[in-house]
């Protein structure tokens, strides 16, 4: 009988999965605290295992698992659901990281995937986490399942030096995703080297890539060192891969497959030695069928696949995507928006963003730069004006004057601007105070706190568990 070992401060949550996994027919011990973990943890099969734990946290005991022979899988079931505790674990060697409430059939499903591959556990590597400043992972903003997903699979290809192939529409992030991936590496100290497959002319993207040697054709009046080199022993980003012409596709091949490449108009040799990261928001698969791309290159790029997701399908990261924005833009452009309108947040959040985080960004900047205030208004963002006339959660008039609806909200004292806050988050999360706590980045004595202050309450209908989980 396979045995799972629970480990979780909170004893109700213990008893809970006891019950649920004993009923699915396993053999179930518990640990409410690091120590205890790590004593018990040689006689387990499968881990569910807490990262908030008293004595030692969960990143230590997964640590000290991970370091044993034939470890078992270790799923991290936590509330913590941010980027670089995701990354984190995953690197340490998580089996998969869930995050509270927990989904019982996703559970159900992932401890028996666990048990059945318990002798296939592969291992991901230990790596502490990065300490450098020069790029921070946290820059990938975002809270969603689509979104952590990603991170998951940042923390997965991070530890090895396979070749990825990275689609999504533009906008998406692809090379700041690039750039988490490397950073999150063991190489994160060598080169991250980006060139554009459009930035240049066939003739030209050679002599980028490759480099060349004097003289090896007009105008080469001295050696050039190519990106392919000056990625030395670090990462390689070619964005766009889709615009690669046919017979540089042949030589891109020859690389992939040799894991060397000659400077042109020279016959020698240079060892690659860079991970390579390919990114297009075309269609490859498509592109091969038609004979636009190579399908032997195709297959050597995509040794691991990575789907980036576009921004309409994650409008619940909006918000924090805002958020993080308009500090950056604030920072950059030396303004003070401080803040955007609740109905102009609610509609950010319904527009489908075709030209997803970019053109956010793009549209965000323009706002700041129009804005003489410390509020954003959907006047100030032309994309919305049809979609604020017709959302539902509209409450002005469509004749009504937009510098009145302006002054009016510019006005507002400051405690009724952070209840209608507070009650907005409340339900766009469905009144889940865990999740209210993670967007509002204060804890639960706070919330509850400012929930009385503000004569909040909760609709109708939503149950006591969900409320609390």
């Amino acid at each position: 009988m396979t045995r799972v070992l629970v480990v979780d401060d909170d004893r109700s949550i213990r008893r809970s999965l006891e019950k649920f996994l004993t009923g699915e027919g396993l053999d179930v011990i518990t640990a409410g605290d690091g120590p205890e973990a790590m004593r018990v943890a040689p006689g387990a099969d499968v881990i569910l295992l807490d990262l908030g734990l008293p004595g030692a946290d969960g990143f230590e005991v997964l640590t000290q698992v991970r370091a044993t022979p034939h470890p078992p899988p270790v799923i991290v079931v936590t509330a913590r659901d941010d980027m670089q505790s995701t990354v984190k674990a995953i690197q340490l060697g998580a089996y998969e990281y869930l995050v509270k409430p927990i989904d019982i059939d996703r559970l159900r499903l992932v401890v028996r995937r666990a048990a059945e591959s318990r002798d296939a556990e592969r291992t991901l590597g230990q790596f502490v986490a990065r300490e450098s400043e020069t790029f921070q992972v946290g820059n990938i903003i975002g809270k969603s399942a689509p979104i952590r997903e990603v991170y998951k699979q940042i923390g997965a290809v991070s530890t090895s030096k396979a070749s990825v192939l990275m689609l999504g529409e533009s906008g998406t992030g692809k090379e700041l995703v690039a750039k988490a991936i490397h950073y999150a590496s063991a190489d994160r100290d060598k080169p991250f080297v980006a060139i554009n497959c459009t930035a240049f002319a066939p003739g030209v993207l050679e002599s980028e890539l490759f480099g060349h040697v004097k003289g090896a054709f007009t105008g080469a009046i001295g050696d050039k060192v190519g990106r392919f080199e000056l990625a030395g022993t670090g990462t390689l980003f070619l964005d766009e891969i889709g615009e690669l012409p046919l017979d540089l596709q042949a030589k891109l091949l020859r690389v992939v497959q040799e894991r060397t490449f000659e400077r042109v108009g020279d016959g020698r040799p240079v060892p690659l030695r860079a991970r390579l990261i390919a990114a297009t928001h075309r269609d490859l698969a498509g592109m091969v069928e038609r004979g636009e791309f190579r399908e032997d290159l195709y297959y050597r790029l995509r040794v691991v696949e990575m789907r980036l997701p576009p921004l309409r399908d994650r409008p619940e990261d909006v918000p924090l995507l805002v958020e993080g924005l308009l500090t950056k833009i604030n920072r950059e452009l030396h303004k003070h928006v401080r803040a955007v309108a609740p109905d102009t947040m609610a509609a950010l959040a319904r527009y489908p963003w075709p030209g997803n985080v970019r053109e956010l960004e793009n549209a965000l900047t323009r706002a700041v730069v129009l804005s003489q205030g410390e509020v954003l208004e959907a006047r100030h963002l032309p994309m919305l004006q049809n979609l604020q006339v017709s959302g539902p959660t509209t409450s002005s008039s469509p004749a009504a004057p937009a510098p009145r609806a302006s002054t009016e909200s510019d006005l507002l004292p400051l405690r009724e601007m952070e209840r209608r806050h507070v009650e907005r988050v409340l339900t766009s999360v469905g009144w889940n105070k865990r999740k209210a706590c993670a967007v509002l980045e204060i804890s639960r004595p706070t919330l509850d706190r400012k929930i009385d202050d503000f004569g909040l309450v909760r609709p109708a209908g939503r149950s006591t568990d969900e409320d609390d989980s």
